[in-house]
């Protein structure tokens, strides 16, 4: 199946003519290793990885812990709050909300800190305005 944008190659295996894509201007490709190995690029990487790799660990080690305590501490487990409500039926229900905590973080880390540099650097690789 081929990308309605572009034709399809030609037999003779020359490169498929058709409408520029969006990050070509001039006919060449935009060179993605350069934007790749550009500092901006780096530092939107290191920016990301310093965030991700931490909060991914953390709860890892939640999830980790949950299991290893399900499996192993049973008496703890089922050591009663209120009712027939457990401990271990509130780290089950934890982990839910650990999930959504950790997504709503995220979206909010990501629209303040990353989403306006990863936009100023397409601005830039793109060499216009975003609206």
């Amino acid at each position: 199946m081929t990308d309605s944008t572009q034709s399809p190659t030609p037999p003779d295996g020359r490169p498929p003519t058709g409408p520029p894509g969006p990050h070509d201007r001039t006919g060449d490709l935009l060179d993605y290793e350069q934007v790749q190995d550009s500092p901006e690029f780096q530092a939107l990487r290191r920016r990301f990885r310093r965030f991700v790799f931490p909060m991914t660990a953390f709860f890892f080690l939640w999830y980790l812990t949950y299991v290893l305590l399900a499996d192993y501490a049973h008496d703890f487990m089922s050591t009663k709050v209120w009712g027939t409500i457990n401990v271990g039926l509130l780290m089950g229900l934890g982990q839910f909300v650990t999930t959504f905590a950790i997504t709503m973080i995220y979206a909010r880390w990501a629209n303040k800190k990353q989403d306006p540099m990863a936009d100023e650097l397409r601005q830039r690789i793109e060499g216009r305005d975003l609206v």
